[in-house]
């Protein structure tokens, strides 16, 4: 797995807009943000409001254009995904492999940019960031800015020590090696059936989402399961679950009991409540890179570069 040099003060960043577009206020906002990290943002189409393609930030061709010209451009540090939203995976037919493998480099982002970071890490063998967004919404706490600032200079390895009050929880007892995988949920259930299927042999899989009712995220589960993924993985981080709600509270299956009922039974050690996804306080984690998992002891550790 080729891990890309770190950014350092000054770097050139491509901003790229994958998926949703960008309203002129959250992009002032990252631009303030981006800088404040002593970095040079580098706009690209995609992450620019009149480049709106509908729902998405641009049309599949511009949006793709803009990840493959910040790969090959050699005055380009690191390619930050601006944000998430949808239409990453819309795209991918369009990424070329074989010339990003020839000029890999930092690239980060989480969400729907989980597609993006299943494409980089399995099709170009390179370590990706599942890191906060410029144009995030949420107000950036000194944890998750502390944990940013590693993935992007460098210094994301060891334990990962669990922000205060969100200490993890054993789902399946065990420990367990392997490289990261994974991210959004409902992205990683939609390359089911295609060639950028998630591959977890062997893996620690990693999985979060946002806004999505517990008998989706219960049938999305099912997929992976269906597909083997839990069974084929080495252990199982399960992150944040932001505002997923059940449609009927008075008839439900309460989240953890859903992951008792679809992860448990295959037997890998498991966490819950690792702190991770689309909240504050958010872990970076460098997807790729090979790290340990202690389930009793809700430890994961990352292994050196």
């Amino acid at each position: 797995m080729f891990v890309p040099a770190p950014l350092f003060p000054g770097a050139r960043v491509a901003l790229v807009g994958p998926s949703s577009a960008v309203s002129e206020e959250r992009l002032r906002r990252a631009d303030a943000f981006v800088s404040a990290l002593g970095l040079k943002p580098v706009y690209y189409p995609s992450c620019l409001y009149q480049s709106r393609d509908g729902y998405l930030a641009a049309t599949d061709a511009q949006r793709a254009q803009d990840i493959m010209h910040a790969f090959e451009n050699s005055a380009i540090d690191g390619i930050w995904c601006v944000r998430g939203g949808y239409g990453a995976h819309r795209i991918l037919p369009l990424l070329d492999a074989a010339v990003i493998r020839k000029h890999r480099k930092w690239f980060g982002g989480y969400s729907d940019i989980t597609a993006l970071h299943t494409f980089l890490n399995q099709k170009c063998g390179m370590e990706t960031y599942h890191a906060i967004m410029p144009a995030t919404d949420w107000e950036v706490d000194a944890f998750s800015l502390e944990a940013l600032k590693k993935a992007l200079f460098g210094g994301l390895c060891g334990t990962l020590e669990a922000p205060e009050g969100y200490a993890p929880r054993t789902l399946v007892p065990g420990t367990a090696q392997g490289a990261l995988c994974g991210g959004n949920l409902s992205l990683l259930a939609a390359s089911m059936g295609t060639p950028w299927e998630i591959d977890t042999r062997g893996k620690i899989l990693f999985l979060e989402d946002v806004n999505e009712k517990t008998y989706r995220l219960d049938s999305m589960l099912t997929q992976l399961r269906n597909g083997g993924k839990f069974d084929d993985c080495a252990g199982i981080i399960l992150g944040h679950w932001t505002d997923c709600e059940p449609e009927n509270p008075g008839c439900t299956l309460p989240l953890e009991e859903i992951f008792r009922q679809l992860i448990a039974p295959a037997g890998k050690p498991a966490i819950c409540g690792f702190a991770c996804g689309h909240s504050m306080p958010t872990h970076a984690l460098p997807l790729g890179r090979v790290c340990e998992l202690d389930a009793a002891a809700g430890a994961v550790r990352i292994g050196e570069a």
